[in-house]
């Protein structure tokens, strides 16, 4: 699966951060961003990441309640598992 961010709905609220550190970050504009499987912010417009399958659950659940709703998760296929339009 991977996950991205819409900087342009994030709230910047943090929730995302909390429950999967290792996949969301804040950046210095206060909004979230995925990090690489290199531990780098992906500061590009769509850009997404992996999720380590550790940390599916509490990516889904940080799309799941995201008072943005900007954070998508996709399948390999590229259907969505969680977020917006899921």
């Amino acid at each position: 699966m991977r996950v991205r961010v819409d900087q342009g709905a994030c709230t910047g609220d943090g929730l995302c951060v909390q429950l999967a550190p290792t996949v969301f970050e804040f950046d210095i504009d206060g909004l979230a961003y995925v990090k690489g499987s290199d531990g780098e912010l992906r500061t590009q417009a769509g850009a997404s990441a992996p999720v380590p399958l550790p940390l599916v659950d509490d990516v889904v659940a940080a799309a799941d309640d995201c008072p943005g709703n900007c954070i998508y998760v996709e399948r390999p296929d590229g259907t969505l598992e969680a977020g917006p339009g899921s």
